[in-house]
C-alpha cells in the first residue's frame, strides 16, 4: 500500500517507518555488517501497531530507557493475514552514530489477528534474539548524552513461514530472515534524547 522510500538501512512507508535492515553495531561504534536491504515492498496490507506506553511521533517515557527501569513497552497489533505462520518484532535506532542499533528481535509470536506483548512474560513459543549489544532480549534506548533525540522504530511483521533460528541469534541473521518471510508489516516510531 503506498511506495516505500529508502533512508539508509531503513524504509519508510505510508503507515510509518518499517524496519527492514540493520548495521550490527553498538550505539556509538561501527564494525558490523548491514543486513540485506532488498527492494521489494513488505506486504500489501499494513498492520495496525499501537501501544498504551508509546505514541507514534511521541517521546519514549524514561521508564523504558536506560535512564529508568529499562522495561519493555507494551505493543499491540491487528490485521495479521489469515495465512500468517507467526509474527515477529524488530526494534531499532537508525540514528545511532555507528549505524543502526538493534534493540530487540523476537519471533514465534502467535499469528492471531490481534496480538500483544507486554513487559511481562512473552507468549509461549516466542523466541528472542540478541541485540546489537550482544545481549539476548530487550536492550533499552540509551542514546549518547547531549546528542539530538534518536528515533526508535518498533516494527511488527506477519510472516508466511516460521523463522528457523535459535534464541540469542545475531540480528544480522534475524533481520534478513524476518524480512524474507514478511507478508505484512506495520510500525510505530518514538524518540528519546538525554
Amino acid at each position: 500500500m503506498g511506495h516505500l522510500r529508502e533512508i539508509g538501512d531503513w524504509r519508510l512507508g505510508i503507515g510509518g517507518a518499517v524496519f527492514l535492515a540493520l548495521a550490527v553495531a553498538g550505539c556509538g561504534s561501527s564494525g558490523g555488517t548491514p543486513g540485506e536491504a532488498g527492494t521489494s515492498e513488505v506486504g500489501t496490507t499494513p498492520l495496525a501497531v499501537a501501544s498504551p506506553d508509546l505514541h507514534n511521533g511521541g517521546v519514549i517515557p524514561k521508564q523504558f530507557t536506560c535512564d529508568g527501569a529499562g522495561t519493555r513497552p507494551t505493543l499491540s497489533w491487528a490485521g495479521v493475514p489469515p495465512k500468517a505462520a507467526e509474527v515477529a518484532i524488530l526494534v531499532g535506532d537508525p540514528d545511532a552514530p555507528g549505524g543502526t542499533f538493534v534493540h530487540w528481535t523476537v519471533w514465534g509470536l502467535p499469528p492471531t489477528a490481534r496480538g500483544e506483548v507486554t513487559a511481562g512474560a512473552l507468549p509461549t513459543g516466542a523466541i528472542e534474539g540478541a541485540s546489537s549489544a550482544r545481549r539476548t532480549g530487550w536492550t533499552p534506548p540509551c542514546p549518547p548524552k547531549g546528542a539530538a533525540p534518536h528515533h526508535y522504530v518498533f516494527g511488527v511483521y506477519a510472516l508466511r513461514k516460521r523463522v528457523d533460528l535459535t534464541a540469542g541469534a545475531d540480528p544480522a541473521r534475524v533481520v534478513p530472515a524476518v524480512r524474507a518471510a514478511a507478508i505484512a508489516s506495520g510500525s510505530l516510531t518514538a524518540s528519546y534524547g538525554r
